[in-house]
């Protein structure tokens, strides 16, 4: 049977990336329709896999550069780069990120988005004029100080001294000095990868909602949100931008609004740019079906999460799209009308939650033989 299939999942978190996954639902369709055309195309929506995620479907280049970690401890780093079209990713997490410290030393008045910068840095070093970076899994709350200040900018308290870039310096700065700013900076189109719309200060904004799960006391939340609110008042009397309630200001710890205010870079839904950049929209074309996975799928995932961007396109293009995931929450009728025709779980009978993902491979290739199955057999009838 003649018959093309994409393939466009994201990861399923702590069990499959987003190339594994590819890889996983292949099998399942090729055990199906042994001659079927599988075009697989890996996505991601800013978070965690970005970089992989980049390097698989554009065939970048890994380049790992030495950076300082979100307690200024060293650490390796990579990003990914297409020379050919002098394009960067860049992945927040993989230098500022929560996962890359112990429990013990989660303090967002104490972590720094420093080492973000030094990739952007290298990127830079490395021929990039566009840069994309994906914001998601930070350890930090710095308004992208740190970030900045990897990059040339100064951030001075009212006696005209230099403050540690980390969250807990925001409520003494006083001014920002750029005099020293990279000036390659100007030749650089840099654009973020954010799956939230959160802005930088207020009930929804960075410290409320995100510090806590970084580590933050009661008494550290309240400071880091006048901290922010402090570092909003100074950007915009020395830069004259306004960050306070921009949707995407707060991801990240502020740094989504920080690169806006200190680079210019443009806050997107991270599925967004992913679609754009791999060319989803060109694969899907003519295709006789579109899949896609994560490891949940609920009402919350017409927000800009990695499935609701690819049925989206896949709608646009009149192409029928099938969800597949591990686990089905509450919700999922508000995803019908964004291009997702039905969703299903890899998981067959009762288990508990190691055992699925320890058996995430095969469940996925089994969920998607019959997922398939029965989509022939739909078509059959018609």
């Amino acid at each position: 049977m003649n018959m093309r299939i994409v393939v466009a999942p994201n990861a399923f978190k702590g069990s499959l990336s987003a190339m594994e996954a590819a890889e996983a639902m292949k099998k399942g369709i090729l055990s199906a329709i042994p001659q079927c055309d599988v075009t697989c195309v890996p996505v991601a929506d800013g978070g965690d896999g970005l970089t992989e995620v980049m390097l698989g479907g554009l065939g970048g280049k890994r380049i790992e550069t030495t950076v300082s970690g979100p307690r200024m401890e060293p650490l390796s780093a990579p990003f990914c780069m297409v020379s050919s079209r002098k394009l960067a990713v860049v992945e927040m997490a993989k230098a500022s990120g929560l996962a890359l410290l112990s429990k013990d030393l989660h303090d967002p008045t104490r972590t720094t988005t420093y080492g973000t910068g030094e990739m952007i840095r290298a990127a830079m070093d490395s021929g990039a004029t566009r840069i994309i970076v994906g914001i998601g899994g930070s350890a930090t709350c710095d308004g992208g100080i740190g970030m900045a200040s990897a990059l040339g900018f100064r951030f001075l308290d009212k006696n005209g001294a230099a403050v540690e870039p980390v969250g807990g310096s925001l409520e003494a700065i006083a001014s920002i000095d750029r005099e020293n700013i990279d000036p390659r900076l100007d030749g650089v189109s840099l654009s973020v990868a954010c799956d939230v719309t959160n802005p930088l200060i207020g009930e929804n904004g960075a410290a409320t909602v995100y510090s806590p799960q970084k580590g933050a006391t009661p008494e550290q939340v309240t400071r880091l949100e006048a901290g922010l609110a402090n570092l909003a008042r100074v950007i915009q009397k020395d830069l004259g931008v306004a960050i306070a309630d921009m949707p995407g200001a707060g991801a990240a710890g502020g740094l989504g609004g920080g690169l806006h205010a200190f680079v210019g870079a443009e806050l997107k839904p991270g599925i967004d740019l992913v679609v754009d950049v791999v060319g989803l929209k060109d694969c899907i074309a003519d295709a006789d079906l579109v899949l896609t996975a994560e490891g949940r799928i609920d009402d919350q995932t017409r927000f800009n999460k990695a499935p609701a961007g690819v049925a989206r396109t896949a709608k646009a293009a009149g192409v029928p799209c099938v969800a597949i995931c591990g686990g089905v929450g509450e919700g999922i009728e508000s995803l019908y009308d964004i291009g997702i025709d039905a969703v299903f779980s890899i998981c067959s009978g009762p288990q508990s939650l190691a055992e699925a993902m320890q058996d995430a491979s095969d469940l996925l290739a089994r969920c998607t033989e019959q997922v398939v199955r029965a989509f022939l057999a739909g078509r059959s009838g018609q």
